[in-house]
């Protein structure tokens, strides 16, 4: 057994970014300033979108958007249920239904054949999650809503450095949302960017997410020698980025390509290792063009057969110094959206089926080789006491 615990996840900070978040404390400027604006257009230079915003979190971006749609009572928004709460949670404090839609078994994105099923007239947008950083087909997506005004909203918090069919994801649809929370592929402590299609819901958002003002942090730093003069043209919020977590983004999206090389090599090894074990199944890969991103690294416990639940799984690991993540317990089986929504398991049987068998093993860039073994080796263990 490992002398010590080996977390789920752990960001790289390195003394560059140490620096950057130094200087920007001492520089007295802290809030939302030049190093906001720096990183939205490092960021939009990298995935090639001209249209992005950066934000406090992936949740305030989602309810921005779902803002700037309007929803009204009785509108729908599809999402999977087999996803993070905020963004089902987004729906419907905008005041949508959500309605969730089953996934891809081996994938665990979300099913084309079942999104036919769930479209109706009152759909207004569509979530999909490009789950553990595999994009979803976005192609087929789009060629089901032709004709139709449906907006898609990627959730792409799992997909920074993802591409589909040689197009970065982030610039194929309406709205794609990237998260910058502590265990993403990159991190600004907690963040998140909308990138947007259209420079008119762009600058909407922008006006959304400080106050509603028409004016916003870095304009006013570059003429802070002028009098501050500002106007309310609609009430917003207040979910603007500081520069102090802009310092911290700007040197890890510098080496963002560097952490996805180095965790597509852990994932190639998981991979290797799990082609010659029982009882594991890590996710499929998809068979249309794309490039994985490598968020999380996904198997699936055989439950029946080793004869313990995959929770019971979990807590094995750690007893053995090892950490893992659950990525996720579907959202209609949480008390308020099960008690409102009434699903039943033959509607989502595939996110029941996976929802009690998932777990994410240990994936980070500062992760060893000699880790990886010592995660491999507990896995074995666990299996030949079942």
């Amino acid at each position: 057994m490992r002398k010590f615990f080996l977390p789920f996840s752990k960001p790289t900070i390195d003394n560059k970014m140490i620096k950057e978040v130094v200087d920007t404390l001492k520089s007295g400027w802290i809030t939302s300033g030049p190093k906001v604006e720096q990183f939205e257009y490092s960021f939009s230079k990298y995935i090639k979108q001209k249209n992005v915003i950066s934000l406090t979190s992936a949740t305030a971006a989602l309810h921005l958007v779902l803002k700037f749609l309007d929803l009204q009572e009785g509108d729908e928004v599809i999402t999977p249920s087999m996803t993070w709460t905020s963004a089902v949670n987004m729906i419907e404090l905008n005041g949508g239904t959500p309605v969730f839609v089953d996934i891809d078994p081996n994938t665990l994105n979300i099913s084309i054949k079942d999104l036919k099923n769930k479209i109706s007239k009152k759909t207004r947008a569509i979530i999909p999650v490009h789950f553990a950083g595999q994009p979803v087909d976005l192609d087929s997506i789009s060629e089901i809503i032709k004709g139709k005004k449906i907006s898609i909203i990627e959730d792409a918090a799992h997909a920074l450095g993802s591409y589909y069919k040689g197009k970065h994801v982030g610039i194929n649809s309406d709205f794609t949302i990237f998260s910058f929370h502590p265990n993403k592929n990159i991190t600004t402590g907690e963040g998140g960017i909308i990138a947007c299609k259209d420079p008119f819901a762009a600058e909407k958002i922008r006006i959304l997410k400080s106050h509603g003002l028409d004016r916003n942090g870095q304009s006013r730093f570059l003429k802070r020698k002028k009098i501050f003069q500002y106007e309310v043209v609609q009430p917003g919020y207040k979910y603007n980025m500081t520069d102090i977590q802009a310092a911290l983004g700007i040197h890890q999206l510098n080496r963002l390509e560097e952490f996805i090389t180095r965790r597509t090599i852990l994932a190639e090894n998981y991979n290797k290792f799990f082609q010659k074990m029982k009882f594991i199944q890590p996710l499929s890969v998809a068979k249309y063009d794309f490039k994985h991103a490598w968020h999380l690294y996904i198997i699936k416990v055989d439950i029946e057969k080793l004869n313990i639940s995959r929770d019971e799984f979990m807590r094995r690991l750690v007893d053995l110094n090892i950490g893992s993540g659950l990525h996720y317990s579907p959202i209609h089986l949480h008390k308020y959206y099960k008690a409102k929504y009434f699903y039943k398991h033959e509607d989502l049987p595939n996110t029941e089926y996976c929802g009690e068998r998932i777990l994410s093993l240990p994936l980070f860039p500062k992760m060893t080789n000699k880790d990886q073994k010592d995660v491999i080796k507990a896995i074995e263990n666990i299996i030949s006491k079942c």
